[in-house]
């Protein structure tokens, strides 16, 4: 989630009670000013619902789940405030969380604070000319945070309790499968054939990690004046105890360099500042998170192809949404061409032998 200066009137039918809220807020917060409460939306992200919310000079952001009906365990705003909770004090990166609320807007939100910074999705603020060497150090900053997370004693927190990493890998991929069948609306060729060759050839898991689960570039926050330093990460909605490669993987899914295929590095979209010049490719990235890490990444090729599986699965649960008319944003529309275009990479990838 961008939160950076990427914020806009609210949307038609995502609107928030705002005097609900304001007389939330002044009841659990100190000292705020007698300016009125401001509601903006965050116009980046195709989940959760995210907003800024201001008074004088406090600020914070909510985050409650999109409208209509959901999927089983699907933005659960209870654990993700909880998972923040347990994670600020040992990785700050992490958003402290100020409160949780079910009742109170008619959907479970939850309150937490907002940082500042920059955010990079398709491109670098304007005027700004980034070399090759500060593409480089964002790639170099990226692998040292995922690096860092994965070493978190994660027995220290409560993460342990609301995550089950036994068995991590098995239930993920039967999980993805049901959840791809559960919202499938157009017929896609060799779903069947990658489905069963991820079934069969599951790898053994490494030991379990805290990891986000959600790991992208767009998620991360830079200083305004260090592109070498990460002032916040986003989006822990995901963020569980299980095989650090899985993290890996979903990272690299996301992670588009310059020679991939046209629809995987436009989406629905410009491309990401990834492709530019300097920035690590995949294969750099895992080598540099192998040698900074020590694990074995010998079967990357496996999770990366679950990742654009996985990725697959996520616009299709979106694009069910807006072709059941569960919402009306017209980004969705051409979802299911990403999402075709996801699959065949994913069983292109399953062929490949890294």
């Amino acid at each position: 989630m961008s939160y950076s200066h990427d914020t806009i009137p609210v949307r038609d039918g995502e609107e928030l009670d705002q005097q609900k809220l304001e007389s939330f807020i002044r009841d659990n917060i100190d000292q705020l000013s007698d300016d009125p409460l401001l509601i903006q939306q965050f116009n980046t992200g195709r989940s959760n619902l995210t907003y800024q919310l201001s008074i004088g000079d406090w600020e914070a952001v909510l985050r409650r789940p999109p409208l209509g009906p959901l999927a089983p365990k699907a933005h659960d705003m209870e654990r993700e405030y909880t998972i923040l909770k347990e994670l600020h004090p040992i990785f700050p990166l992490a958003p402290k969380p100020y409160f949780y609320n079910e009742t109170l807007l008619g959907a479970p939100f939850f309150l937490m604070e907002r940082r500042r910074g920059i955010v990079l999705d398709t491109s670098f603020p304007d005027g700004f000319q980034p070399t090759e060497s500060i593409c480089r150090n964002i790639s170099e900053t990226m692998v040292d945070t995922l690096v860092e997370l994965h070493s978190l004693n994660y027995e220290a927190t409560k993460l342990g309790e609301i995550s089950h990493p036994d068995g991590f890998m098995e239930r993920q991929v039967h999980g993805w499968i049901k959840r791809y069948h559960r919202s499938k609306t157009d017929d896609i060729s060799g779903v069947d054939e990658l489905t069963n060759w991820m079934v069969s050839n599951i790898p053994e898991s490494q030991s379990p990690t805290v990891i986000h689960y959600d790991f992208k570039l767009n998620n991360a926050m830079f200083a305004h004046d260090d592109y070498s330093k990460i002032v916040g990460l986003f989006d822990w909605e995901m963020t569980t105890v299980g095989d650090p490669l899985a993290d890996l993987g979903a990272a690299m899914g996301y992670w588009i360099q310059q020679d991939d295929p046209a629809l995987l590095k436009s989406g629905i979209g410009s491309p990401p500042v990834t492709v530019m010049k300097g920035f690590m490719t995949r294969d750099e990235f895992i080598e540099s998170y192998a040698r900074k890490s020590g694990r074995d990444v010998s079967q990357m090729n496996y999770y990366l192809t679950f990742a654009y599986f996985k990725l697959a699965v996520i616009c299709q649960q979106i694009y069910y949404r807006w072709k059941m008319g569960q919402t009306t944003d017209e980004r969705f529309r051409d979802l299911n061409k990403f999402v075709a275009s996801l699959i065949a990479h994913a069983r292109n990838n399953a062929r490949v032998k890294r």
